[in-house]
């Protein structure tokens, strides 16, 4: 991954938008571009479903058109690292975004449930169904309550405040989680990531500048909850950590800043002891004794993840690498954090396809 810069990022607030997808995009562009008309030697863009969210196909071709970025190469990327391909060309445009609040929960419920296995949802299953069973054998393995599981989203929402472009941008407390409605024992409203819309871009480039690539792990798993080793950690993200740590020449203890998929505040134990941040099990102490905050020792989630950013699925992935750029820049306002080695963790599927990037500042 030698050689791969981040010259510019933007992002788009996050939230029930009004404005159509592509339109969520150029802004997003439109906040990272840093020239009146840059030009690119391909575009790719992160979008999960369009189809079946906005019912627009070969959105690829849509988004360069609408950009006027006409006979750009431009390939649309369903759950991969776009800037994986980006050796090919020596400056590119990356866009990735999601548009979800056009359907009703119900509908939006079922088309993310088509990422679990036929035979899992043919029983029932949903993702925060999944999440919950993970829950609930993380609590038996190693003690874990329920009020600390609530810390979780305390303290990204509290980070979120902080975040001008996060959907939630309010304080919540430990009473609030658990008086939050019941989704999927014992997971409530406030453990799990809100439907939303929204985008992000980031320019790649072969010249330096101040934020590297410094390496790319990605790794999958079966696809079935039932085959895998464990409930409580996924080999996906060991693999995925592995490879991108060793490309980058880094180990966990180098990370200053973490941005760690949490669509369920179970998976704010899970991951960062996968990312190798802590044994298993330790995850818990972690959080209860503030290691993790904006003022601990390992800073994750200083966006306010997804549970408080907002989880536009396909903008994910993107926003994540956002909040590092900011941090190394000294751009983050209020929930800054000295960093100079930053680490994003993002998933696909229920946790079985999943991404690790290490960004270092140059």
């Amino acid at each position: 991954m030698t050689g791969v810069y981040i010259s510019d990022v933007g992002i788009t607030r996050f939230g029930r938008r009004k404005e159509p997808l592509q339109t969520l995009m150029y802004e997003a562009y439109e906040n990272a571009v840093s020239t009146i008309e840059p030009k690119f030697d391909a575009v790719f863009i992160g979008c999960m479903n369009p189809d079946e969210f906005v019912g627009d196909s070969n959105f690829a071709t849509l988004i360069v058109d609408y950009f006027g970025l006409y006979q750009t190469p431009s390939v649309r990327i369903d759950n991969a690292p776009a800037s994986g391909a980006s050796g090919q060309y020596e400056k590119v445009l990356v866009l990735a975004g999601e548009k979800m609040s056009t359907l009703p929960t119900s509908m939006v419920t079922k088309i993310l449930s088509k990422l679990i296995d036929n035979y899992e949802r043919c029983t029932g299953a949903t993702m925060p169904a999944l999440a919950a069973l993970v829950t609930r054998r993380y609590m038996h393995e190693y003690g874990l309550s329920r009020e600390d599981l609530a810390l979780a989203a305390v303290k990204n929402h509290h980070n979120g405040t902080l975040n001008p472009y996060a959907q939630f941008q309010k304080e919540i407390t430990v009473e609030d989680v658990l008086k939050s409605k019941m989704i999927s024992d014992p997971l409530h409203l406030y453990d799990c990531a809100s439907i939303s819309d929204g985008a992000c871009a980031a320019i790649l480039t072969s010249k330096k500048t101040d934020v590297k690539v410094a390496g790319i792990g990605h790794a999958t798993d079966f696809l079935s909850l039932q085959y895998r080793n464990s409930l409580t950690s996924f080999n996906a993200t060991k693999v995925a950590a592995k490879r991108a740590y060793d490309r980058a020449h880094k180990r966990p203890k180098d990370i200053d800043v973490a941005e760690v998929h949490d669509a369920f505040t179970i998976l704010e134990m899970v991951n960062p002891e996968d990312l190798g941040f802590f044994k298993p099990g330790e995850g818990i102490e972690a959080l209860v004794n503030g290691k993790t905050q904006l003022s601990g020792e390992l800073p994750i989630n200083t966006s306010g993840g997804l549970k408080a950013r907002g989880h536009p699925v396909g903008a994910t992935g993107l926003a994540q690498i956002c909040e590092i750029v900011w941090q190394f820049r000294g751009e983050a306002g209020k929930r800054q954090v000295p960093a100079k080695i930053g680490l994003c963790h993002n998933i696909g599927g229920f946790v079985n396809n999943n991404i690790v990037t290490i960004l270092e500042s140059c």
